[in-house]
């Protein structure tokens, strides 16, 4: 009965081990929740990927330089039950973004909403 428990309890510690990076994988604590960007920009690629996929906009900066910006979302399962599918930002499209910043001034946020061209709103999730 030692041998099998203690064969249990390997189990069980490899199995934790293997769990914690995933669930670390998934955390949304880079993101500051408290505040909101507002982003107008080209798309320069939309990543349809799992598991997250990614909105990246070239915004120009007041002194004429452009930055690049991510907005994380969800994978495509849930981009497709939102309405959005991998063809609806082609690059070049010009597009206004919301999203939560990275708390550490990072040029990426977490995907809130995207105001298209013709004044519609679109949502990825519901963060």
């Amino acid at each position: 009965m030692l041998k099998t428990m203690a064969g249990a309890l390997a189990a069980l510690a490899a199995a934790a081990a293997v769990c914690a990076p995933a669930a670390a994988h998934h955390s949304i604590a880079m993101f500051d929740f408290t505040k909101q960007v507002e982003l107008t920009g080209k798309v320069v690629e939309f990543q349809y990927t799992n598991p997250h996929s990614w909105l990246i906009i070239e915004v120009e900066n007041e002194d004429g330089t452009t930055t690049n910006w991510g907005f994380e979302a969800e994978g495509p399962s849930t981009l497709m039950r939102a309405g959005i599918g991998k063809n609806t930002f082609p690059p070049g499209m010009e597009v206004t973004v919301r999203g939560r910043p990275m708390r550490d001034g990072r040029p990426a946020a977490a995907w809130v909403n995207t105001t298209m061209p013709d004044g519609t709103t679109i949502s990825p999730s519901s963060r």
